[in-house]
C-alpha cells in the first residue's frame, strides 16, 4: 500500500513538500485555510481540502490519526503551528514532522513531542555558509548537532591513492560513504579503489573530524 502523507500549510515549505510528495507517488492531503491555496493544490495532491488545523473536531473528522506521516509547515502562526502539532500527537498520529520558525519555536515543538522538527531557513543558511566558505564543498547536510554529511571535491593531495592508503577513518575518524566519477555513484567503494583528482566523495563524520579533514587532505592545495 502506498504511504499517506498530509501537509497542513501550503507555503512555500508546505507547497514544495506536497509536489515532491505527489510526484514521488505517495497518496497526500492537502490542508489549508486559504482557498486559493487548496485551489492551487487540487490537481496535485490526492485530496485537498480548506480546514482550520486547530480544530480538533477537524482533524478528528480528516481522519488524521490514520495517516503515516504529518507534515505541520504553518507559516507565521507559532500559535497554530504549536497547538496544531500537540492535537496530531495526542490523537495518536504515527509521526509528525513540524517546520520551526525560530529556534524557541523549535524548543517547544521538540518538547511537545515533534517526532522531527524542520528548521529551514536555517538549514539553508547552513548548507549555503558552509559551500561559500570552502571551495572543496559542494554540498553540507547536518545530521545532528554534531554530525554532517558532505559532498566534497578530492583535490591533488588525494590523486591517486587507494582509499586504504588514505586511511581516513583511522586519521581523521570520518567514513567515504560514496564516490561520484561522472555521472556514476559507488556506494560503499573497496578499499582498493583509487581516488583521482576531482572525483565527488560523500563523507560522514563528526563535524570537527569533517573539519579536520577538509584541512588536511582538501584545502590550502
Amino acid at each position: 500500500m502506498k504511504k499517506q502523507f498530509a501537509v497542513i500549510g501550503l507555503g512555500r515549505f508546505g507547497g514544495s513538500i506536497c509536489r515532491t510528495l505527489s510526484e514521488e507517488g505517495a497518496e497526500v492531503l492537502a490542508i489549508d485555510m486559504d482557498e486559493d491555496r487548496v485551489n492551487e493544490f487540487t490537481p496535485i495532491a490526492t485530496h485537498a481540502v480548506i480546514a482550520d488545523s486547530t480544530d480538533e473536531s477537524v482533524l478528528k473528522s480528516l481522519g488524521l490519526r490514520n495517516f503515516d506521516h504529518v507534515i505541520v509547515a504553518i507559516g507565521d502562526n507559532l500559535q497554530a503551528s504549536i497547538l496544531t502539532t500537540l492535537m496530531l500527537k495526542e490523537l495518536g498520529v504515527k509521526k509528525v514532522t513540524a517546520k520551526a520558525q525560530n529556534d524557541y519555536h523549535e524548543k517547544v515543538l521538540n518538547k511537545i513531542g515533534a517526532d522531527r522538527v524542520a528548521h529551514p531557513e536555517r538549514d539553508m543558511g547552513v548548507r549555503v555558509a558552509h559551500n561559500i566558505t570552502s571551495s572543496s564543498v559542494l554540498d553540507y547536510l547536518e545530521l545532528s548537532h554534531e554530525h554532517s554529511i558532505v559532498e566534497v571535491i578530492a583535490g591533488r593531495k588525494m590523486d591517486g591513492k587507494t582509499l586504504i592508503e588514505l586511511d581516513v577513518r583511522a586519521n581523521y575518524g570520518v567514513n567515504i560513504v560514496a564516490i561520484k566519477v561522472g555521472g556514476k555513484i559507488n556506494v560503499s567503494p573497496r578499499a582498493d579503489q583509487t581516488v583521482h583528482s576531482g572525483d565527488i566523495l560523500i563523507v560522514i563524520g563528526s563535524d570537527s573530524d569533517i573539519d579536520r579533514f577538509k584541512k588536511q587532505l582538501l584545502e590550502n592545495e
